[in-house]
């Protein structure tokens, strides 16, 4: 009898990903795989440990292969780096039990039993079968999150009550999205009429499971965490942040570093707003004034078509110049996000066949004008050369990789600080060279920059430097973190709002913005280092974007070798 071999790293993390599929169907259509289009996970306490212990399984194989002949090869060697400390990152969080407390304006897995349908293929009647199922899957998903949600409550570990509040009011807006149906019955109501009676029948009952979520939540949970701190003290905020940037960070030279970018970026969009209206007593005020005077779209379907334009053109100046885009990477759509979303623009990467191209999303808040000085760099952010590119490439350099490097072993820093990057570097190229769209930029930095002094200060409650502008040596907590944002920001109140409920849902995910921009840029400046006047940034660019994920531990030393 022949021997069977154990496998390399890359085929543990692979099969990895086909387990994990078989217990999130979401993550599979997310992937395209077209078989989980109509289920949706396990969200109770039992189908929370059954994804772990799928990562301890996982990692006791891990270390099988790596001691195999060849599983120390750069490309295996890069894959198991990635593998174990992401599932080492996800055990941390799970065996402490946050998966008893998700609740916020987005990221939680309640998010995701809405979003997941905005990506569950529509073309056949076939597909619009499995969608009618899927519906019929919402009460039990929703069910197992309440189930979750009440084991917290027995054992004491609560959400924060502000996040709580606005995910009530979410609720409510999937719930009746002002028609006097819900979100679901809106969605289904596109179905072919060969199935009408079955799709809308399905989607009244996902209502019903939402109205009852929304009740439970608002009725018993909310209560039951009256009093409950906001924010989550030093120990959780490093569980969080190792699982958000892939690093184990030195928290205080974070905040000091988001302090330094503060003071940076304030004396240049000073010199930028004097361009626009000289004497301008704060940069902000520049920016109010092109709120009412700068140029801007009018209409929701305006300017969806307008960003689309505007990331065709990013492609086509950018490919064979600056990258080397594959036909298929070229393609990127531009959608307006559904109501009852976090305020935050957003992206979602194609399928893995790219029958599903990569989508930016737009929420819209109920706007229908839209300046155009905060839209720009922020489209270079989420879509071209920002999140698309990325995504898109790792898709396309799958084989290459693994299936897992290419997808859901996505480090968020890794992807945040390329899209951060890639906004710098449209500024360095030149695209940014009108007055207002430079603004934009600039105010898009700062706030990422306050991003990193909020989310770390208010979290562990840190005291305001001496040198500060605003309340030096106070405190801080959420009420002046959102002052202070406020202050540093061009976005409207209901934005500010959204963005600091955001920090208390998904702590140490915002500072990954500036944090791995500053992993990209200090990566790339060690390359060109190392080869002198050889560099080529095109080729780097192109290397840098085919290697797939990486944590903030290993990405400077990645992105310098090349």
């Amino acid at each position: 009898m022949s021997e069977t071999k154990s496998p390399l790293p890359r085929e543990v993390a692979d099969a990895y990903v086909d387990e994990l599929i078989a217990l999130d169907p979401v993550t599979g259509t997310f992937l395209g795989v077209e078989e989980c289009s109509s289920r949706l996970p396990d969200l109770s306490p039992a189908g929370q440990e059954a994804l772990a212990e799928l990562a301890r399984a996982t990692l006791a194989r891990l270390d099988e292969a790596e001691r195999r002949p060849g599983g120390d090869s750069d490309v295996e060697r890069r894959c198991a780096r990635l593998l174990r400390e992401r599932l080492t990152a996800e055990l941390a969080v799970h065996e402490a039990e946050e998966g008893l407390r998700s609740v916020g304006n987005l990221g939680t897995v309640a998010h995701s039993v809405r979003e997941v349908f905005t990506v569950t293929p529509t073309r056949t009647d076939e597909d619009w079968a499995r969608i009618a199922e899927r519906l019929r899957a919402v009460p039990a998903a929703l069910g197992g999150y309440r189930e979750s949600l009440a084991l917290g409550l027995e054992r004491k570990l609560y959400a924060s009550p502000r996040p709580t509040a606005t995910f009530v009011e979410q609720l409510g807006e999937w719930a009746d999205t002002g028609e006097g149906r819900g979100w679901f019955e809106d969605f289904a109501s596109a179905g072919p009429d060969a199935l009408r009676a079955e799709l809308d029948e399905a989607a009244r009952e996902a209502t019903a499971a939402v109205v009852e979520l929304r009740d439970w939540m608002r009725d018993v949970y909310a209560p039951a965490i009256e009093g409950a701190p906001d924010t989550v003290g030093r120990e959780r905020y490093a569980r969080w942040s190792r699982y958000y940037n892939g690093t184990d960070l030195d928290l205080d030279e974070a905040y000091a570093y988001g302090w330094s970018e503060y003071h940076r970026l304030l004396a240049e969009m000073k010199q930028e707003a004097e361009k626009i209206l000289p004497g301008a007593e704060t940069p902000w005020v520049a920016l109010a004034h092109l709120d009412e005077h700068g140029k801007h779209i009018e209409g929701v379907d305006e300017v969806r078509d307008w960003l689309q334009g505007l990331m065709d053109q990013a492609i086509d100046a950018l490919d064979g110049t600056h990258f080397e885009l594959a036909e298929r990477v070229r393609k990127v759509e531009s959608r307006i996000a559904p109501p009852g979303s976090a305020a935050a623009p957003y992206y979602t990467q194609p399928s893995e066949d790219f029958s599903r191209p990569g989508r930016t999303w737009l929420p819209t808040m109920g706007q229908t004008r839209f300046p155009v000085y905060d839209l720009v760099s922020t489209w270079y952010h989420e879509g071209v050369p920002g999140h698309h590119l990325q995504l898109a490439q790792w898709t396309h350099v799958a084989e290459d990789l693994s299936r897992y490097q290419a997808s859901v072993g996505m480090v968020s820093a890794n992807a945040e600080g390329w899209a951060l990057y890639a906004e710098r570097l449209m500024d360095e190229l030149g695209f940014l060279t009108d007055a207002e769209q430079r603004l934009g930029y600039l105010d898009a930095q700062m706030m990422r920059a306050a991003r990193v002094i909020v989310d770390i200060g208010m979290h562990l409650e840190l005291e305001i430097p001496a040198d500060s502008p605003f309340h030096p040596g106070e405190r801080w907590t959420p009420e002046l973190a959102q002052e202070f944002f406020g202050a540093h920001s061009s976005r409207p109140a209901d934005f500010v709002e959204s963005e600091l409920t955001r920090y208390l849902t998904i702590p140490g995910q915002a500072i990954g913005y500036k944090l791995g921009e500053r992993a990209w840029l200090l990566g790339r400046e060690n390359a060109r280092k190392r080869h002198g006047d050889a560099f080529d940034p095109k080729a780097w660019h192109m290397a840098a974007l085919s290697q797939g994920s990486l944590g903030l531990d290993d990405l400077v030393d990645e992105l310098s070798r090349l």
